[in-house]
């Protein structure tokens, strides 16, 4: 497929490095242009990566961590510490942003790191700048799924919470719901506010326990793993099949657009709980065919995944950080388990009819090596993967970058990477988000992306 050339809609702007105030006061840094990292590498980003900042999304600044930026004149990186002196001379840090949903960081942040002695919290940080000819702020991303359904203003919890007292008045003794109310309430979790708002996709959390303990783990995290605290608490218990069905099935019976999923930020790895799962599948099957039934996994037990595809699942989303294995078991840490355990599930998947896609946790640095990018070309081109969600790996930059065997050639650039796999393989679709069955191949996927 020939690449159709463009000039740049960005031609001709300026974006600024942004700073922060101990306060968390932001100002564009004048006389900075704003720079980026590739993995470790210091850089520039091009011009067509540079998105406006996607309504809803959130700026952080990076404690004790120092900003970044090119001098104009010189081309120098240099390392700010104060504003200028004409700006009141107080101390600054970075600042970068936290996007909405549907949207794939290309740099991190530039910000020098050695004075940092905090580990940063599970977000995905992206870099950002101050565009002067439009006064409003951009960063370096890409829009790889055009769904709304998961934007933020779409999701009021006064609107939640009537949904929340009706269900668990229906269902008082079902554990799972009120698990899930917590979720939605406590957590904001956008799934588990579907569930109460009878709409879209909505979260079937199963499994209290996993087999890999992985680096950003959301749920759990240990002493050895150096991370953070986790974002949330991890279910305790394993769902019944009444209970599971009773959630799944008035959810698929009614919603708009309806999907369930197994395979959530508040627990382990469902894969585990598989046989409960398959009888729950069984039993929402016979009473509703309409709908959308996804597992998100690991995929770590082939066996299980063969049974589940023959349960009534329609489609299988497995996580993956890296297609190499050292990457891989650096940050998935796996338990009774292999790599090639993962890949074998894939073609098993395929082979019995599910709609495959990977949870790809992409990293700028990482993700766009070249023996990262011919090895996720031969997978997508052997097992006949249908999507690939590209999802922003939330974790401190500086503790994957130390965990990961990262080579010193450098990265092509996610932009760079993103359109050559599409180039490579037209068939393949980019997304961010699961899809009901009656969207899994919509028009024109073989096109252009984003689609959906």
């Amino acid at each position: 497929m020939a690449t159709r050339k463009k000039r740049s809609h960005n031609a001709g702007k300026t974006f600024y490095a942004v700073v922060a105030t101990g306060d968390g006061e932001v100002f564009e840094y004048p006389g900075l242009l704003m720079a980026g990292k590739n993995g470790d590498r210091v850089c520039a980003p091009r011009a067509d990566e540079m998105i406006p900042l996607p309504e809803g999304s959130r700026l952080f600044t990076l404690p004790e961590a120092l900003p970044m930026g090119f001098d104009p004149d010189s081309g120098a990186v240099k390392t700010i510490d104060r504003l200028p002196r004409s700006w009141g001379g107080d101390a600054v840090q970075a600042v970068c942003a936290f996007m909405s949903p549907g949207y794939t960081r290309t740099l991190l942040p530039a910000a020098a790191y050695q004075n940092k002695r905090q580990t940063l919290p599970l977000w995905g940080y992206t870099a950002l700048a101050w565009c002067a000819e439009e006064e409003r702020f951009y960063v370096a991303a890409q829009q790889v799924d055009r769904n709304p359904q998961w934007q933020p203003h779409r999701f009021d919890d006064r609107e939640v919470a009537p949904g929340v007292d009706r269900l668990l008045a229906l269902y008082p003794e079902n554990r799972l719901l009120r698990q899930l109310s917590r979720c939605a309430l406590d957590y904001h979790c956008f799934a588990a506010k579907n569930l109460f708002l009878g709409r879209w996709e909505a979260p079937l959390p199963t499994s209290p326990v996993c087999n890999a303990r992985c680096l950003g783990c959301l749920s759990w995290q240990s002493a050895e793993n150096e991370c953070c605290p986790s974002s949330q608490e991890r279910i305790t218990f394993v769902p019944t099949v009444r209970e599971l069905v009773e959630t799944a099935v008035p959810h698929l019976d009614t919603a708009e657009n309806a999907i369930v999923s197994y395979g959530q930020g508040c627990e382990g790895d469902p894969i585990l709980q598989a046989d409960t799962i398959c009888e729950a599948n069984r039993a929402i099957r016979a009473k509703m065919p309409r709908g959308t039934i996804n597992f998100n996994s690991n995929a770590s037990l082939p066996d299980k995944v063969e049974a589940l595809a023959k349960s009534g699942l329609d489609s299988i989303r497995v996580s993956l950080n890296s297609v190499c294995e050292p990457f891989y078991l650096a940050y998935y840490q796996p338990r009774g388990y292999a790599f090639a355990d993962v890949l074998d599930s894939i073609r098993r998947a395929k082979d019995n009819g599910l709609f495959v896609m990977l949870n790809y946790l992409v990293f700028p640095g990482v993700t766009d090596q070249r023996e990262e990018i011919e090895a996720l070309v031969a997978l997508i081109e052997r097992e006949k993967v249908d999507l690939i969600q590209m999802r922003n790996l939330c974790i401190d930059p500086q503790l994957y970058l130390k965990t990961m065997p990262v080579g010193a050639a450098p990265g092509i650039g996610m932009k760079a990477m993103l359109d050559e796999v599409k180039q490579r393989v037209p068939r393949i679709q980019y997304g961010y988000f699961n899809r009901t069955r009656e969207n899994f191949y919509p028009p024109g996927f073989e096109q252009d992306w984003p689609i959906g």
